[in-house]
């Protein structure tokens, strides 16, 4: 892995020209935030050495840098899913490049089903800590001394100062979010109602099928996150209703503007 990181890293070093501290994760249908930023270059995956390939719609595969709000971001334009046939080591490793690159500070955004009974649709939740039902655990195996601890901490996730900075900034500019628990899952089915009942006993507050390994990657890398969930599609105890991904991505669509709001004013305070 550390060869494959070092030949992606320089692969991508000759490429930019900024040094960006901050990366994004654009979710389904969440790429809209990229219209707000001053882009300098853009790299496909399929150019990109031992980078995956997206092959999910509302995922268009793209590494994307230059300025959002007058700071360096680097942003993912699609991300990578275990239901695609990728093992973790590959979900993760343009975590593993963010942090290569000096990358400190990520920012992650999904699409997810709500599952606590006060939400609905079109909500933005902030993620506060997860739980991760994936089968497979992102740092499974030999352990690199180099990229982080043999049994990292997992106390805080999602760091607690920039959670109170997202709440800041959504009351200083009237958007109403939410707070909760991610529940990760493998996918590609959608839940049934039974799965909904046994995750909202669990304590998660909205389910999805990505971000959890991510994340725990990028603890393990010593980086800060934080975490958003629009939610796309509610589990309603009483009514089950058919959830296609056309629906989720309008719904995220729906929602983008208040999240890119949130995420322009954010990265002026990280």
């Amino acid at each position: 892995m550390l060869e494959n990181i070092k030949a992606t890293t320089n692969y991508i070093i000759n490429k930019i020209q900024t040094k960006p501290k901050i990366s994004i994760v654009l979710g389904s249908g969440l790429n809209e935030l990229l219209n707000e930023m001053e882009i300098n270059t853009t790299i496909p995956y399929s150019e990109i050495p031992n980078f995956p390939l997206s092959t999910v719609e509302g995922h268009e595969g793209k590494l994307v840098f230059g300025k959002l709000n007058k700071v360096d971001i680097m942003a993912m334009k699609g991300r990578f899913h275990y239901y695609e046939g990728y093992d973790m080591k590959q979900i993760t490793f343009p975590i593993r490049i963010m942090k290569a690159l000096g990358v400190e500070n990520l920012i992650v955004s999904n699409a997810a089903g709500g599952l606590n009974q006060d939400f609905n649709v079109g909500n933005i939740m902030l993620i506060n800590d997860h739980i991760n039902l994936f089968p497979e655990h992102p740092l499974r195996g030999k352990n690199e001394s180099c990229l982080g601890l043999r049994f990292p901490d997992m106390g805080e996730v999602y760091d607690k100062e920039l959670i109170k900075k997202v709440e800041a900034i959504a009351e200083s500019k009237n958007i109403a979010i939410k707070k909760g628990v991610y529940v990760g899952v493998s996918g590609p089915t959608y839940e049934t109602p039974a799965e909904y009942r046994m995750f909202h006993i669990l304590g998660g507050d909205c389910v999805g099928m990505s971000t959890v390994p991510e994340v725990i990657v990028a603890r393990h890398a010593a980086m800060k996150c934080v975490g958003f969930s629009v939610i796309t599609d509610m589990w309603r105890s009483q009514n089950t209703q058919e959830v296609s991904h056309e629906d989720v991505l309008l719904q995220a669509a729906k929602a983008e503007p208040f999240l890119s709001a949130i995420i322009k004013e954010l990265v002026l305070k990280i």
